[in-house]
Order: C-alpha cells, then structure tokens, then sequence
C-alpha cells in the first residue's frame, strides 16, 4: 500500500487528473475537460499541450485522447514482474482446458490490477482488459489476496477504499468481508457469484511465494448458466487449486 506524499506537487496531481479524466470520458476537448474537473480553459490547454509535446496524449480535431505511448510503460510494468512471465503459460493452459476466461491479478495501491487475461473456445468477452484496476472485495481473485494478507493489510485497504457494492450481490460490510475471507482461508479458493458484474461467476486461488505470501491470484470466469453446481464449486476449483500450486513451485524453483 502507498502512503500519501508528504509534500505532493500540484503540478504532478493535476497532470494525473487530467489522464484519468481523458480515460474516464474516453477522449474530450478542452472546454469539456475544464468543466468536468472545474479547473481553468488556460490552463488545462497548457498541461494538454505539453502532454501531447511529450507524446502522451494524441489530439484529434479539437479533442484529445490518452496515447499509445503509454502502452509502452505498461508493457515494461508488466515484463518486469517474475510473476507474469512464470505464470503466463499456466494460465493459458486454464483458459484452454476450461474453455473460459482465465486471469492474472495482483495487488497494488490497495486495489486489483489485472496482470493477464486469456480466452478460452468458449469464454465471455466482460468488460475490463490487462491493466484494469478493481475493488479487491468483488472479485474471487481480490478476495483471495485479502485472505491471505494480514489483519493491518486488510484494515488499511479498507480504510482507503471503502467497500462499494456495485451488484446486489457484492460484499459491502466489513462483517461480510471478513467472514468471506476466513471461509476462503478455510478452503483455499475463492467464489465470485455475480459480486463485480451480473451474470458473471468466478472461482479463483492465491498465488504465494516460498515465504508463504501472497503474490497474486488466478482464476476461471464464466457466465452463471456454464458455471453452476459441481462445476463451479469442484471441478473449476480443483483446476485453478492445480494450476495455482504449479505456478507456486514454478515461482520457488525457477
């Protein structure tokens, strides 16, 4: 978890309200930018047009969009983590035995960041892509990081994030949470049953290293008519429990 800057620097802040404000509205001008954040026409034009000099951002006609060069410092994130790269192969190979989507999450700043994602013959397309960030307590994959962190780990998380339920079904007491999470310490696995998107279930395991901490998580996501009963509950458990243990010895012997 990151801690607030002890003297941050407006400059730095406001360029990064700027990029999120772009991806949040998928592209805007500048007098849109400037109402959205309520910060000046003038001076959302210069930081736009140094960002563009530096080529992070693309204008086009009178609107501007979030550049591919930041697609470069992605791919260099994610080459850089060990995990990835060991990784990878195993979770292709759970997208193609299950014929789901299978996926790659670790945490960072307190959410969930997804490292990869693969399709199987017959997975859902969902919305999100590598590099999307979630709630850790909606998803099978964040809570089974949560379970295994400490109690201080899981209390600054939080804290900082709150839990926001965006289904019906989503966690949204801390009551809820941490019997959720001693249930998955219990059983080794976790089960999202339409927490982050309707219609979607979701069975994932932790990942951790040879000092026993959690590095990440990896997990089988379907729609709720495949994944129903034993299927759900036994069969895609056991095959990401599998997979999982690979990527762990992979992870300490490699």
């Amino acid at each position: 978890m990151s801690k607030p800057a002890k003297n941050p620097l407006q400059s730095v802040t406001t360029t990064f309200e700027i990029l999120n404000a772009l991806k949040a509205l998928d592209g805007a001008g500048v007098t849109e930018l400037a109402r959205h954040l309520d910060i000046p026409k003038s001076t959302v034009h210069n930081y736009l047009s140094t960002l563009e000099q530096e080529e992070y951002v693309v204008r086009e006609d009178t609107e501007y969009r979030v550049g591919l060069r930041f697609l470069e410092l992605g791919a260099y994130a994610r080459h850089v983590q060990q995990l990835f790269e060991i990784a990878k192969p195993e979770v292709d190979r759970l997208a193609e035995e299950t014929g789901e989507l299978a996926n790659l999450l670790v945490e960072e700043h307190g959410r969930g960041s997804y490292l990869y994602r693969t399709y199987g013959d017959q997975a859902v397309r969902v919305k999100a892509h590598v590099g999307t960030r979630v709630p850790l307590h909606t998803t099978a994959l964040g809570k089974a990081i949560l379970a295994f962190l400490s109690p201080e780990e899981v209390d600054e998380i939080v804290d900082r994030h709150g839990l926001d339920a965006p289904t019906e079904q989503s966690i949204s007491s801390r009551e809820e949470l941490d019997e959720a999470l001693a249930e998955i310490r219990d059983r080794g696995v976790a089960f999202d049953d339409e927490e982050r998107i309707d219609g979607l279930r979701c069975v994932a395991a932790p990942v951790r290293d040879d000092g026993d901490e959690v590095i990440g998580a990896i997990s089988a996501s379907g729609p709720t008519n495949r994944l129903q009963g034993d299927r759900f509950r036994e069969e895609l458990a056991q095959k990401v429990l599998e997979v999982a243990n690979v990527i762990e010895l992979n992870v300490t012997y490699s």
